[in-house]
C-alpha cells in the first residue's frame, strides 16, 4: 500500500509509517495544484495533509484513494462533499496540537499586555524607553473569555487561571458541570461573553455556522481597550472588521491565522493587518512545536494502522453519517464458511432491503460467527424463515433497535 505525504512531517513520523510496510511517499513541498496529478502519478490509498487542500479534482484523480489523513485539527481545507461522493475516509488528529496554540495563545496575551514586540524592536535600535513600556494593565484579575471550549479552550482555560485571570467560555456544548470541573464560568450566549471580557480568545473550526462568527457587530460589543487573541481558523473572525475596530483605538488584537493568508510556508504577505501597530500577527505557527508536531506524528500513524488493518477509519473518520435510522437489526448465528454471508445478503437484497451497518464476529475455534446486520426496514417473516432454511445458518433473530 503506498501513502503520499503532501506536506512536512517529522522524520520520526516517516520511519514510523514505514515500519508499517507501506511505501511512504514524501513529498512535502507539494501545492495543491500539484496534488492532484501527484495522486494520479503515485497511485497512492492514503494520504497525509497538514495545510495542504485537497480538491474535489484531488479526488477525482484518485481511484484508489481510500483515506485522507489531516495531521491537525481542521478539515476545511479538504472538499469533503468530494470525498464523501468518492467513497474516501477523511480523518483529523483533534487535540494532539491543543498545547501548542495553548502556549502561542498566552505568549500573544503576555506580549499584547506588555507590548513586548515594540520593546524588543526599540531596544534593539538603541532606543531605552522605560517610560513607555513600563505602563502595562497586568492580567492578575482581568476577564479572560473563550469562544470555544473544545481540547485548546481547555488547556487555554487552565494557563490563565495560572495566571490569576477570571475565566468564562462560551461553547452551544458547555455545561454547568463541565464549567464547574474546569473551574470556569460557562457564559448565557456569545453576546454576554463578549460584553464581560477583558480579553476574549477565539478557539472554534470554521465552518459555515461560524464564518465570521466575530464580527462588526460582535466586535462593538467589546470593552474599551479589550484585547483579542485569535488562534483559531481564518474566517471565523472578520478580519476587515476587526482592522476598522483596531484602527479607531478601542481595542487591540493578536492573530495567528487570516482570512487571506497564503497557501504556502514562505510567501509574501501583504494584508492591511501588519500596517497596523495595534495588531500582532504571527504566521500561522500555533500548532508549530516539536511536541505538537511528534504526537500528531503519533497519532496520523495509528489512524494508518487502524485503517491497514481493518480496511476501515472507524471511529476516528469525520464524514460517516452518524444518525441514519437503524430501526431493527437481523442477528446471524452461522457457521463460519464461504457464502454463507453472501447468501444472506443475497435474501435481502432480493427484499429491497438496505444494509445501514454490518459486523460479523467469529467465536474461538473458527467454526461459527455470528453477523449483526442493522436495516432501516422490517424484514417479513417468510425472509426470516428463508434465512433459517439454510444448511449453515444455525439461528435468525430480529430486534428492534430501541
Amino acid at each position: 500500500m503506498r501513502v503520499l505525504i503532501a506536506d512536512k512531517l517529522p522524520e520520526q513520523t516517516v520511519r514510523d509509517l514505514t515500519a508499517l510496510g507501506v511505501t511512504v511517499d514524501a513529498r512535502p513541498s507539494l501545492s495543491a495544484d500539484e496534488l492532484p496529478g501527484a495522486l494520479a502519478e503515485s497511485g497512492a490509498e492514503i494520504l497525509v495533509v497538514r495545510s495542504t487542500t485537497v480538491s474535489a479534482e484531488a479526488f477525482a484523480t484518485a481511484p484508489r484513494l481510500g483515506l485522507v489523513v489531516r495531521a491537525g485539527a481542521g478539515v476545511n481545507t479538504i472538499d469533503i462533499a468530494a470525498a464523501n461522493r468518492h467513497g474516501v475516509f477523511v480523518t483529523n488528529c483533534p487535540g494532539k496540537n491543543a498545547i501548542a496554540v495553548a502556549e502561542l495563545t498566552m505568549g500573544l496575551l503576555l506580549a499584547l499586555d506588555r507590548r513586548i514586540p515594540e520593546a524588543v524592536a526599540d531596544m534593539q535600535r538603541g532606543r531605552w524607553n522605560k517610560k513607555r513600556y513600563g505602563s502595562a494593565q497586568g492580567l492578575h484579575g482581568k476577564r479572560m473569555g473563550i469562544v470555544g471550549f473544545g481540547h485548546i479552550g481547555r488547556e487555554v482555560a487552565a494557563r490563565a487561571r495560572g495566571f490569576g485571570l477570571i475565566v468564562a467560555a462560551f461553547a452551544p456544548d458547555l455545561d454547568p458541570a463541565t464549567a464547574a470541573a474546569n473551574e470556569i464560568e460557562a457564559a448565557a450566549d456569545l453576546d454576554a461573553l463578549l460584553r464581560g471580557s477583558d480579553i476574549v480568545s477565539v478557539h472554534v473550526p470554521y465552518s459555515k455556522a461560524t464564518h465570521h462568527l466575530i464580527g462588526e457587530r460582535q466586535l462593538a460589543l467589546l470593552k474599551d481597550g479589550a484585547l483579542l487573541i485569535h488562534t483559531a481558523r481564518g474566517g471565523v473572525v472578520d478580519d476587515g472588521a476587526l482592522i476598522e475596530a483596531v484602527r479607531s483605538g478601542r481595542i487591540r488584537a493578536a492573530l495567528d491565522v487570516f482570512e487571506d493568508e497564503p497557501s504556502g510556508s514562505d510567501a509574501d504577505f501583504a494584508s492591511p493587518v501588519r500596517e497596523l501597530s495595534g495588531i500582532y500577527a504571527t504566521p500561522h505557527i500555533g500548532a508549530s512545536t516539536e511536541q505538537a508536531e511528534l504526537a500528531t506524528g503519533a497519532e496520523v500513524t495509528r489512524i494508518v494502522d487502524g485503517y491497514l488493518r481493518t480496511g476501515s477509519a472507524g471511529d476516528n473518520a469525520v464524514n460517516l453519517q452518524r444518525d441514519r435510522a437503524a430501526r431493527y437489526t437481523v442477528v446471524v448465528r452461522h457457521r463460519d464458511r464461504v457464502g454463507v454471508l453472501a447468501a444472506v445478503l443475497g435474501s435481502l437484497r432480493e427484499e429491497q432491503l438496505n444494509v445501514q451497518e454490518m459486523q460479523n464476529v467469529v467465536f474461538a475455534g473458527n467454526e461459527t460467527a455470528c453477523a449483526m446486520i442493522s436495516l432501516q426496514r422490517q424484514p417479513g417473516p417468510e425472509l426470516l424463515e428463508r434465512l433459517r432454511t439454510h444448511p449453515d445458518v444455525l439461528a435468525v433473530d430480529l430486534r428492534a433497535v430501541l
